[in-house]
């Protein structure tokens, strides 16, 4: 069992890291072996709509997605992190959502699996925004739900927490950080 955390946040170490670091070690609790990618290490643009991956299903842009896709490909769950900024995920997380557009032409014009290997695998999101706004998550909710039916894979839940915002405030809620924790733990299971 591979388990693949997506850290989003531009913040290291803040409450969407906090809580994705207690999914994955609910998850490695279970056995599962799992990964972190931080996007903002990473040196990647967005989708440049060029439409060569139509050829092949292999975007030609030689950047550090060519390192993001496999991990997508081995993982059998895959937890996407992020924190809300105006309203929505942030620009590293979207930017890596668009370039999955090759794995799109997989499935849909080469009609083969977007991922590869056509196995099960399942999908968790976890967004902290730091206003009470009810309508917060709409637009993630949207994008990422989206994203994993484009890439077969099953969303199998969410942590959406509000009104978590200063750094280190995820700290004095310990009924979160247990909920990521178990979550994780439950996704690990076979």
């Amino acid at each position: 069992m591979r388990v693949l955390g997506v850290a989003g946040s531009p913040r290291r170490n803040g409450n969407t890291d906090v809580l994705l670091a207690e999914f994955l070690r609910g998850a490695a609790d279970k056995g599962a072996e799992t990964k972190t990618i931080v996007l903002n290490r990473m040196k990647f643009v967005g989708c440049q709509h060029c439409d060569a991956c139509l050829k092949d299903g292999e975007c030609i842009l030689k950047d550090d997605m060519r390192d993001i896709y496999p991990e997508f490909e081995k993982a059998d769950v895959i937890v996407l992190a992020s924190p809300m900024q105006f309203m929505d995920m942030t620009a590293p997380m979207k930017a890596m959502i668009d370039r999955f557009q090759a794995k799109w032409v997989n499935k849909y014009v080469l009609k083969r699996p977007p991922l590869g290997e056509d196995k099960p695998r399942k999908g968790f999101l976890i967004a902290v925004g730091g206003t009470k706004y009810k309508n917060l998550f709409d637009a993630i909710l949207l994008v990422v739900k989206t994203f994993f039916i484009i890439i077969d894979v099953e969303y199998a839940g969410d942590m959406l927490i509000r009104s978590v915002d200063e750094l280190g405030a995820i700290n004095d809620h310990p009924e979160y950080l247990k909920q990521a924790y178990e979550a994780g733990q439950k996704l690990a299971e076979r």
